[in-house]
């Protein structure tokens, strides 16, 4: 039988933290993904917002066909700057600023300025990940997938 040992001494009424010692907790914690600078100065994105509304109109037809969450690490001299994830595995998709939330299958790191020649059709994503321009951990050949959603953005 587990046997439970209270260790913590009896709380009363009126012992728990003052409101001025609360706001002072809550300005020590720092943001889940700090920034050097604003995201509207990143090149990418924009790029990423609009992906996202792609997304947000044809989430479930793509869930159908990818079922798989990517997570793109945007890079800038060696140094994750950005995260983005794109989940096409469950409901009707969707991508957020951030990790993702759950296991992803894929994911990318990946320079900005390789990102945006890559979304802007003017580098071949195979031709760039063979030359070593990214690094793709996780199940590489989704990555394929991945591209075909973005060329289908791309027509819009």
């Amino acid at each position: 039988m587990w046997k439970r040992i209270d260790h913590q001494p009896k709380i009363k009424a009126g012992d728990g933290p003052q409101a001025a010692q609360l706001k002072e907790l809550g300005a020590a914690q720092e943001p889940a993904m700090s920034h050097a600078l604003e995201l509207s100065e990143f090149q990418s994105f924009p790029v990423f917002e609009d992906i996202s509304h792609h997304i947000k109109e044809e989430g479930a037809q793509l869930v159908k066909k990818v079922n798989a969450i990517f997570q793109l690490d945007i890079t800038k001299d060696g140094k994750t700057i950005l995260q983005w994830t794109i989940d096409l595995k469950n409901g009707s998709g969707d991508m957020y600023l951030g990790p993702a939330r759950l296991p992803a299958d894929t994911i990318f790191t990946i320079p900005e300025p390789i990102f945006m020649e890559l979304v802007l059709g003017k580098m071949n994503p195979q031709k760039a990940f063979l030359a070593g321009k990214f690094k793709v951990s996780g199940k590489v050949l989704l990555g394929q997938k991945l591209e075909r959603v973005f060329k289908d953005w791309a027509k819009f």
